[in-house]
């Protein structure tokens, strides 16, 4: 069984009639993402329906609510022949040591698996997918993909394969002329409107096994921060939605029994004044009465008015970016806080009844034992209900980490950094840093900071033989028995409340 919305309404169906005549269906998306707990794809939801205003008919294939992926995909193009076949990319790894995982060379293999069940080329998009756009089309083998903002770009890229193939005028297209890989401009539009609907994929399912269902309020992030991949996925601009149109999404996930959502924006709270306006857009029309929701926020700029309009508005946990406490790291990650900004936006939350968490960034460059020790006990002190001690930076292209490295000399020598995959250095795969200076074991150097407090997620060591406790989402057995016991929220406030008890 899997999950399809056949041209605008909700079917779960189990295609099985090898006998059925094939029809055309003009456009296939297909959700390739099976993590778990699972994630409602959002971003193909707003694509979809954004396609469908354009007069476009499209189905929609979710792997991630499949049994069967592989019988789920020949069991489709059975019975279905698409102009054109998208396929979403959320995750291009797991983002996390030591696991490292790398899922692009299963989305090469889903590539080849839809060339080889239908004739249709096949385009790439997602947020992962923008990081690496030109590499991973290559390693895919994909004809297309779209890199940035694709409710727009999927019509005009299926426009244009109907008509004169002019592939220049689509927004943020990668594709082939001539043999070589060509790159439009990225899609990130000034104006920043998405549909509202929120009834091509089924989020009852995902709500229900996946313990939330995510929403945008906008789009980009202007911030430097020195490892953040955000701006190279969604621009370096903020794109704001209008107040009134994300209410009226709340409304429709409402309708459908959905009442706990968490905010996908890089901060919900910059710029400031939007993250205020969507609150009183809420506000006023009742819906923190009847939701809960949380969200991601930079450590400043939030105050007691803020955090009061965000509880009135159903919020019920933040999860500050911390990074640090001590000021030489706050410094080297290029965050505008200071500890000072941390523990006042604590209380803030404590004040406003507002869960807070608090995600911390260590073995950056220059971490130390004694910098470590600064940021964990500061943390401590002021009390949040959870922090995530994660160890490691996830190093990027495009971001200040790469001059970083490169500037400690030869990578093959640097100590600092750490991967699983051999030959050449190469940031498309997982490549992470962690200090030097933290020693042998850091992941044991920090768990003997955090000293068995039950309020830190501590990093798991690299040691097979080490007991260590795996707080990392992706595929994640507490959680996901947890959700489907009922539980619902924010994974680090369910993680935290399966501790309490």
């Amino acid at each position: 069984m899997c999950v399809l919305a056949v041209r605008g309404f909700l079917a779960i169906v189990c295609l099985r009639d090898t006998d059925a005549v094939p029809y055309t269906t003009m456009l296939t998306l297909i959700n390739t993402n099976r993590m778990r707990p699972p994630i409602a794809p959002i971003g193909l939801e707003y694509v979809a329906e954004a396609a469908q205003r354009q007069g476009i008919d499209v189905d929609v294939l979710d792997l991630g609510l499949c049994d069967d992926p592989d019988a789920a995909l020949s069991d489709y193009f059975s019975s279905h022949a698409p102009t054109l076949v998208g396929l979403s990319f959320r995750n291009v790894d797991d983002c996390f040591w030591p696991s490292a995982q790398w899922f692009v060379s299963d989305l090469a293999e889903l590539v080849q698996r839809a060339r080889a069940l239908s004739k249709a080329p096949v385009v790439l998009g997602g947020v992962g997918f923008s990081i690496f756009a030109d590499r991973i089309v290559e390693a895919a083998g994909a004809e297309f993909g779209i890199r940035g903002d694709g409710e727009a770009a999927i019509a005009a890229l299926y426009r244009q394969l109907e008509n004169d193939r002019v592939f220049e005028t689509v927004p943020g297209l990668i594709w082939r002329h001539a043999g070589d890989l060509v790159g439009n401009r990225p899609a990130w539009p000034e104006v920043l409107s998405l549909p509202t609907q929120r009834r091509v994929v089924d989020n009852v399912t995902y709500f229900q096994e996946g313990g939330q269902c995510g929403l945008e309020t906008k789009r980009g992030c202007y911030r430097q921060c020195m490892y953040c991949a955000d701006p190279l996925s969604k621009g370096n601009v903020v794109r704001m939605r209008a107040p009134a149109e994300v209410a009226h999404e709340v409304e429709s996930l409402l309708a459908q029994g959905i009442d706990v959502l968490h905010t996908c924006d890089a901060e919900f709270n910059i710029p400031r004044h939007h993250a205020l306006a969507v609150c009183e857009e809420f506000i006023r029309r009742g819906l923190g009465e009847k939701l809960h929701w949380y969200a991601y926020l930079a450590v400043t700029p939030f105050d007691a008015e803020l955090a009061a309009a965000m509880r009135r508005a159903g919020c019920v946990g933040i999860n500050f970016t911390g990074d640090a406490a001590s000021a030489e790291m706050l410094a080297t990650y290029r965050q505008p806080h200071r500890a000072a900004d941390l523990e006042q936006a604590v209380r803030h939350c404590r004040d406003h009844g507002i869960k807070v968490m608090i995600d911390l960034l260590l073995g950056g460059p220059g971490e130390t034992p004694e910098t470590a020790a600064t940021t964990i006990d500061f943390v401590k002190r002021i009390d949040p209900d959870c922090a995530g001690a994660s160890l490691g930076i996830r190093i990027y292209p495009g971001t200040a980490m790469v001059d970083v490295v490169h500037s400690e000399g030869p990578l093959e020598t640097n100590p600092a950094l750490r991967r699983k995959y051999e030959g050449p250095f190469d940031f498309f795969q997982p490549t992470f840093y962690i200090s030097q200076h933290l020693g042998p074991e850091p992941a044991r150097l920090i768990k003997d900071l955090v000293a068995g407090d039950e309020r830190f997620f501590e990093p798991m060591e690299e040691r097979p033989e080490a007991d260590a406790t795996d707080h990392n989402y992706n595929d994640n057995t507490e959680l996901t028995e947890a959700i489907r016991g009922g539980a619902r929220g924010a994974y680090w406030d369910i993680l935290h409340q399966l501790r309490a008890t």
